[in-house]
């Protein structure tokens, strides 16, 4: 199994510094299935070539495993884990290159930062779904990729094409880069990793994946794989990367939609709930307007557009996407009078709070469904119990409608961070049994185009007393 990295910049051994292993010297490494080999083939000034050879022992994969002997089946002692890019060259790459992979050089700090003219080869990866994988997991990424077909066997070339292919990659970038993206898609590409997954896999795909996978086009997919297609796993991994994403945004910075808001967008539903909402605030009369998980602002934007209502309150628990909020709504421009209207509350939905008592109306447009079923009791209190509120209105996902999106697998529901996703006659009946218990009526709204059978995409439920 190897992996060749080179710099083309001057001087090209200054990539030592980086790997922070010596041109001059073989160096090797033990590692719990094998040794890893650490070797320059070329170093000179124009261009230098680092070398990782892993020597996979695939007989100490096995030995003294319950199991082993003469029961064990004969893959486990004749395979390709030797030859084969895989999860194990990932594990290399952390053990061998860690300062790299991590951003660190003593000696060079200034490197670590820079752009470089890069290659990585792997002569042989796994592509059972052939060159199109390849390409749509490094493409995006910026790099020039070109993979080349391995066939089964040179001298019967009529036996065709084998499942394994040598990949070539060039991109100019920071060198920590390549080696985060490698670490996580040799495995992706390999899809059958050679270790137990569990949330500590999780965290080093939100480490490894900052600034690249939250906005990457097959993010779900590189998830899956990574995570050995285990869904909660994934699942917590996919909100942790948008949340991660949307913290590292800047105030002026355009967070790209998510595959939620690209479902919906054809249907206008961001625009549409909002409209919904604003109808029905202004039937009621509200003037003092609490909106709950407001994140960027959308609300907050169109309620400051009507000087009707006067005081305008956004909670969220995120202290990012407040600042986001802050940025969009250009608060530090606004004039003064504007500026008194609105106010950014960092708290939770689902804690007792004394700043959200005394207000018309409290909206939650989009928010229960990322509650855990746990707390809704908890979100309840809060809401009907202490802040209490004249009017509160929710919107949420009609899960019915889920079928009739065609980009949306059977089952799956519309964002990765949903806790659930109700059918009408289930939002329905929690909502009326909340507003039994509270002193609240209730009524509920569809909003955007209904389907004779399945209703509209989202539903609203308007509670007043």
């Amino acid at each position: 199994m190897l992996l060749t990295i080179s710099a083309g910049y001057t001087p090209a051994t200054d990539l030592g510094y980086l790997v922070q292993k010596n041109p001059g010297r073989f160096q090797s490494f033990a590692l719990p299935f094998g040794r890893a080999h650490v070797f320059y083939p070329e170093a000179t000034a124009d261009r230098c070539t680092v070398a990782l050879a892993l020597d996979v022992d695939p007989i100490g994969l096995v030995r003294g495993k319950p199991g082993a002997g003469e029961a064990q089946a004969l893959e486990q002692y004749v395979n390709d884990r030797p030859y084969v890019a895989s999860s194990y060259l990932s594990v290399a790459i952390a053990a061998v290159f860690g300062s790299a992979l991590a951003g660190r050089s003593k000696e060079r700090p200034h490197l670590v930062e820079q752009a470089v003219p890069l290659e990585a080869e792997l002569p042989v990866v796994p592509s059972s779904e052939g060159a199109q994988l390849v390409r749509t997991l490094f493409e995006p990424l910026g790099y020039d990729v070109k993979v080349q077909p391995i066939t089964l066997d040179t001298r019967f070339p009529e036996w065709g094409l084998s499942r394994y292919a040598g990949v070539r990659l060039q991109r100019t970038g920071r060198l920590k880069d390549l080696l985060a993206h490698l670490y996580v898609l040799i495995p992706v590409l390999d899809d059958n990793k050679h270790y137990w997954v569990g949330d500590e896999e999780v965290a080093k795909l939100v480490r490894f994946g900052e600034g690249w996978l939250a906005t990457h086009p097959s993010r779900e997919l590189i998830s899956q794989r990574y995570l050995k297609h285990q869904r909660s796993l994934v699942l917590q991994a996919l909100a942790r990367l948008l949340e991660a994403d949307e913290a590292e945004a800047g105030d002026s910075a355009v967070r790209p939609p998510s595959a939620e808001e690209q479902m919906e967008a054809p249907l206008r539903l961001a625009d549409l709930r909002i409209e919904a909402v604003l109808a029905e605030l202004r039937a009621l009369g509200a003037q003092r307007v609490l909106d709950l998980g407001c994140g960027e602002g959308r609300l907050i934007r169109a309620l400051l557009d009507d000087p009707a209502f006067r005081a305008i309150t956004g909670l969220d628990v995120a202290h990012r996407r407040l600042e986001v909020a802050a940025g969009r709504l250009h608060l530090e421009r606004m004039p003064a009078a504007q500026k008194e209207r609105v106010q950014l509350l960092h708290g939770s939905l689902t804690y007792r709070d004394k700043r959200l008592a005394g207000y018309d109306a409290a909206v939650a447009i989009e928010v229960i469904e990322h509650i855990d079923a746990s707390r809704l009791d908890a979100f309840e209190e809060a809401l009907f119990g202490a802040a209490r509120p004249g009017a509160i209105l929710i919107t949420t996902p009609n899960v019915e409608y889920n079928r009739l999106f065609p980009s949306l697998p059977a089952g799956s529901r519309r964002h990765p961070d949903h806790r659930f996703e109700w059918t009408r006659a289930e939002f329905q009946t929690w909502g009326q049994a909340v507003a039994a218990r509270r002193g609240y009526n209730v009524r509920f709204l569809p909003v955007g185009l209904e389907d004779a059978r399945l209703g509209a995409p989202t539903q609203m439920g308007v509670f007043t007393r």
